[in-house]
């Protein structure tokens, strides 16, 4: 049987290819790893190989050996069915909760702190969030505490899920710029299991050992950069 090939990208950088990797590995695929260097400039011709056999020139790519699934969304589906079923909550309402919030992230997440990429979350300064981004933070901790309190925790379905994985580079991009979770208890403890998590520890270890990725973004005009609390 052909091992499976996963085409990740820099670790520091892409929250697709983690969320497709944290799943893969939850679902104790066994796949080669291909990290694609997603900096600039080389992204361009990395990616354009890329495309040579995935329509979307993007990373995550899982390529079977059969088939070649190019969206970070259809490999963590493609891993749930790998593991039958177990990375999705049962019950059909509770399944599709838990799709819902995947989709919503996958969609954009509402543009909730555009500012604040996955990359900044591994500068060693980071400025504080704005009034308008705490604010911003308001819907996403509330929704995530609605679903604690259903659950009971201590992940969103109880038991760890693609709902979970899925939202956790924003776990690490907001709380590492000092969001305020003091309002959602619950939450708060969600994200600490979230680091805890031997798969996510393994990857951000890795992540934190990589130059910086600068994104122009990242700073608001006319204001310093201020270290998060």
């Amino acid at each position: 049987m052909t091992r499976p090939t996963f085409y990740s990208g820099t670790k520091n950088a892409s929250s697709w290819a983690m969320r497709a990797w944290l799943a893969l590995r939850a679902a104790e695929l066994d796949f080669e790893e291909v990290v694609i260097d997603i900096r600039r400039p080389q992204r361009f011709n990395n990616l354009e190989k890329i495309g040579e056999f995935s329509p979307p020139a993007a990373v995550p790519v899982l390529d079977t050996g059969n088939s070649v699934i190019f969206d970070s969304l259809a490999i963590m589906e493609f891993a749930n069915d790998l593991s039958d079923g177990r990375l999705l909550p049962v019950d059909t309402e509770l399944r599709a909760r838990a799709r819902s919030l995947m989709a919503w992230q996958h969609s954009g997440l509402s543009d909730i702190c555009q500012r604040i990429s996955f990359e900044s979350s591994f500068y060693s300064e980071k400025r504080e969030l704005t009034q308008l981004e705490q604010a911003e933070c308001q819907r996403l901790f509330s929704c995530f505490e609605d679903c604690l309190s259903l659950s009971g925790g201590p992940f969103l379905f109880k038991e760890v899920s693609l709902a979970d994985f899925v939202h956790t580079p924003g776990v690490f991009r907001l709380t590492r710029h000092g969001a305020d979770l003091s309002r959602w208890p619950m939450t708060r403890a969600w994200t600490r299991e979230i680091a805890a998590n031997p798969l996510v520890a393994e990857w951000m270890n890795e992540a934190d050992q990589l130059p910086h990725i600068w994104i122009d973004e990242y700073l608001i005009p006319g204001e310093d950069i201020r270290l998060a609390g």
